[in-house]
């Protein structure tokens, strides 16, 4: 496994930059992880409740699913480790000391962290003060 595991690098070279798009967590009841492929999910989750889709705000919209919250994504940009350790919890920490919710995505290379529009800029700026 390829990728980045010390802890102090991650942090000062993620290089935060916001992702395209507003975005919104949806959850699908008596669907499965393939349902509503049309809406090119961001993100998928099968839960007990039903199926969890992190889509673009318009295409939710479009097909008239229900969401709570309006999301901006910031794109941690180092590839880090899967095993890497402390690295999700340091930025959850970061952001929620600053009274800002923290929705993090582990993908392959990278994180992605899911935060309210309104509080996206100060929390690209947050996660920017690490590489200080």
């Amino acid at each position: 496994m390829s990728g980045e595991t010390d802890l102090d690098k991650l942090l000062s070279l993620m290089q935060p930059r916001l992702i395209e798009g507003e975005y919104v967590f949806c959850s699908v009841p008596d669907s499965k992880y393939g349902d509503f492929t049309e809406l090119k999910p961001l993100a998928s989750y099968q839960e007990a409740e039903g199926l969890s889709l992190l889509l673009n705000r318009r295409k939710a919209d479009d097909a008239g699913l229900r969401y709570d919250s309006v999301f901006k994504g910031i794109s941690l940009s180092i590839h880090s480790n899967l095993n890497a350790v402390g690295f999700a919890a340091a930025v959850s920490y970061k952001l929620a000391s600053n009274g800002i919710s923290a929705n993090i995505i582990a993908a392959h290379y990278h994180d992605h962290v899911f935060v309210p529009v309104k509080r996206a800029e100060f929390a690209l700026r947050l996660l920017t003060e690490f590489a200080a």
